[in-house]
């Protein structure tokens, strides 16, 4: 099943894929619109978006709706705790320059919610297969 991973921001919104085990940054976009673009280009078949907490995950959610809405494609909410704060410090790491890591950053947090999401999915499934 191949997955968009989503780190909604109000300014910019993340991308990540993944087909299979690995989630893969793809950069970010503007609109829904260009989130729409995206997934019927890349045969998208469900939709993973980072939730954060307070009025942002008001927000988020709003913005899950209107994709699943406008997509007609399934989405579930993963988590994003931290996940913009760890893909910076990745950046400053490998030496990213100032100027490009925003956007870099938010692609690389929506592929952390998304790789996230996969573990959890296969915790789930291994769980599910030891269980007596």
């Amino acid at each position: 099943m191949k997955l968009l991973g989503i780190d909604f921001g109000l300014k910019n919104i993340g991308l990540a894929i993944a087909e299979g085990f690995l989630a893969e940054p793809i950069g970010a976009v503007k609109s829904a619109r260009a989130v729409q673009r995206v997934c019927q280009e890349q045969g998208i078949e469900k939709i993973i978006i980072g939730l954060s907490e307070g009025k942002m995950a008001q927000k988020t959610r709003a913005f899950g709706k209107r994709l699943a809405r406008e997509t007609g494609l399934p989405v579930e909410y993963q988590d994003e705790t931290l996940t913009s704060e760890e893909a910076k410090e990745l950046m400053v790491k490998i030496g990213k320059p100032k100027k490009r890591r925003q956007k870099q950053a938010d692609a690389i947090a929506a592929a952390l919610i998304l790789q996230r999401y996969l573990e959890c999915q296969n915790k789930n499934f291994q769980n599910q297969q030891s269980a007596p």
